[in-house]
């Protein structure tokens, strides 16, 4: 039987989103799923996943149920829904039991087109009779990964969502993630009965991101110059990985005049949710998290993520700095890492209750990531290459390596001396007690095993302490010692090692740290780079962002929900002087334009 359009997509592109094309595969996969297909989707955050099951919902008659496990993104989702006029709401623990009886209610009499539901009321038994009694257009399962026991964050609920394919054959299910790698996909396949659905794949690339990594060397210290040089006044999160720290931090950037506030599991949930609030609602705020936030948190003018430690992995660091620029503009994904990071995350490993296999793939995890922050290659493409993605181009001109392309050095004196003092201290020391031996710093511990009297004592005078993590970091990364987290953090030999110390072999270095000249230029801050068309507009941009925030205040509304940066800036590059030429603004769909085009138009009127 032939479907029956409401609308056709590209209609609703136009007159409900206020965009005047689709991007990548978006028109691809819109079409699949009107033909009632199933798909798993994966696309980059911010790539314009929502649009892949919000427009077949307004095509399609019926209500479209969106599992989410995130209801605080629900919550904003909904409301970006009613400022575009459509008819949406949410079921889940939130609401009381008269909220959400009304709520079926009004999807078995037509009433709503999309509905999100948390994944535990998917799975009860009277949410499913309910929804037999309604017309359904599809089932878009969103964060889809969290059915893998391979994924980053594995949940068991998302396991029981097979049997909507058994209750409901006939509609259209489709799944939707960020990040997975090739083991993730098929356990999203297997688990969620998709094995007749198509796969589409978009483009990982975050061009607008530009991805810096460097050396620790006073982590707070590194971290507030590059907030004083290049974002101040800007939204962003700062990842830590311990919850001690991101109290720390938070307060150190306090007292350095930056609005800014923690968020940790140890919190308590109020005072979680507040500075969450704070952060989604207001502007300028810097969040100092763990990774307990984040995911799902919906906020497009976060203009940089910030690492003080290494994440758990490629796929967690990708989705942690997915979370800046998600509108398109100009973004930072920057961090710093030490050798200490390393070993934290072996130990990590080492500690978990994980079977065998499980931490196999965590180990190899790690080591993607560690040859990542150490390549010397693109780190774009590295990322892509991670993913599956190949790439033509020579370099990307927007991370640290393309810019600044790194500088290497025969390394293997220095890395001689080194794996002689692992050796003549039997391997049973940490990085530390060996340097200090090198450095020749005649400490307790160095006194108390006579490591005084080594040969290897005091040979390494050339290089101070930090240049010795350095060349301890990009050998412990290449294989050439390995840290035994079983004998307490000791380094130890490799089998690549013997290669190094009878000179058989030589081992280049970077050379950034050890250069103590180099200096970095001072760039130009990520979130004001090519946006406006003339720097003397700067002013009228900050009118249009002051009422825009008064009007969202008044609505109780994150001000995105009204109208994204990126539109905001297209107002005042392309200055429109009637409702006509607002309302070809990208983002000012028909709602939008009714309700907010007079009063936009005025101030862009006042400032000409």
């Amino acid at each position: 039987m032939a479907i029956v359009l409401q609308q056709k997509p590209i209609e609703i592109l136009h007159s409900v989103f206020g965009y005047s094309s689709f991007r990548d595969k978006q028109a691809e996969i819109i079409d699949h799923i009107i033909n009632g297909q199933d798909a798993l989707i994966l696309m980059p955050t911010g790539g314009g996943k929502s649009l892949c099951y919000q427009i077949p919902a307004l095509c399609l008659p019926g209500v479209a149920v969106i599992v989410s496990p995130l209801i605080a993104l629900m919550q904003d989702q909904v409301e970006s829904m009613k400022q575009l006029g459509i008819r949406a709401s949410v079921l889940n623990s939130t609401l009381s039991s008269s909220e959400s009886s009304k709520v079926e209610e009004k999807m078995r009499n037509g009433e709503l087109d999309i509905v999100y539901v948390s994944p535990e009321r998917l799975n009860t038994e009277s949410f499913l009779d309910n929804i037999e009694q309604c017309e359904l257009s599809l089932f878009a399962i969103d964060e889809a990964h969290c059915v893998s026991q391979w994924g980053h964050d594995f949940r068991p609920e998302y396991t029981e969502f097979s049997k909507l394919k058994e209750r409901f054959p006939s509609i259209p299910r489709i799944a939707l993630t960020a990040t997975a790698d090739e083991l993730t996909r098929q356990d999203i396949v297997k688990h969620l009965g998709l094995e007749n659905g198509r796969i589409f794949i978009s483009s990982f690339d975050r061009p607008n991101i530009n991805y810096r990594i460097m050396a620790k060397d006073n982590e707070k210290k590194q971290l507030l110059t590059f907030l004083n040089d290049e974002h101040k006044g800007d939204s962003g999160i700062v990842y830590c990985i311990s919850r001690n720290k991101v109290m720390e931090v938070a307060k150190y950037l306090k007292e350095h005049g930056y609005n800014a506030w923690p968020y940790h599991a140890g919190l308590n949930k109020d005072k979680r949710t507040k500075n969450q609030d704070r952060f989604i609602k207001d502007e300028g705020i810097v969040m100092v998290a763990t990774i307990a936030f984040g995911m799902g948190i919906n906020k497009p003018d976060v203009r940089f993520v910030a690492h003080l430690d290494l994440p758990k992995s490629v796929e967690s660091y990708y989705q942690e700095t997915g979370r800046a620029g998600r509108d398109g503009l100009p973004s930072d994904a920057w961090m710093v890492y030490g050798i200490e990071d390393i070993v934290k995350l072996q130990q990590f490993i080492v500690r978990s209750n994980a079977d065998k296999e499980h931490k196999m793939l965590e180990y190899q995890k790690l080591d993607a990531l560690i040859g990542y922050v150490e390549t010397v290659r693109c780190r774009r493409q590295v990322l892509l290459e991670y993913f599956g993605e190949k790439s033509e181009a020579k370099g990307c001109d927007n991370c640290d390596t393309c810019l600044e392309p790194v500088k290497t050095f025969d390394g293997t004196v220095a890395v001689q001396k080194a794996l002689s003092c692992i050796f003549r201290t039997g391997q049973m020391f940490g990085i530390t007690h060996i340097i200090n031996i090198l450095l020749g710093k005649e400490d307790e511990k160095v006194k108390r095993f006579n490591h005084n009297n080594l040969s290897t004592f005091g040979i390494g005078k050339e290089y101070d302490k930090s240049q010795w993590k350095s060349v301890f970091r990009q050998i412990i990364a290449s294989g050439t010692a390995v840290v035994d987290m079983e004998s307490y953090g000791a380094v130890k030999l490799s089998a690549n090692s013997n290669k190094i110390l009878r000179g058989e072999e030589k081992i280049y270095l970077r050379s950034d740290v050890m250069d103590r000249k180099s200096k970095k230029e001072k760039k130009v801050a990520a979130g004001k780079r090519s946006v406006l068309t003339n720097t003397e507009d700067e002013a009228l941009f900050q009118k249009l962002k002051a009422f825009r925030l008064s009007l969202a205040q008044e609505q109780k509304i994150p001000p995105f929900i009204i109208f994204h940066d990126s539109t905001l800036i297209e107002m005042v590059n392309k200055k429109p002087e009637n409702l006509e030429e607002f309302g070809c603004i990208s983002g000012v769909g028909k709602n939008k334009l009714d309700r907010y085009g007079k009063s936009f138009l005025e101030i862009i009127k006042e400032s000409n």
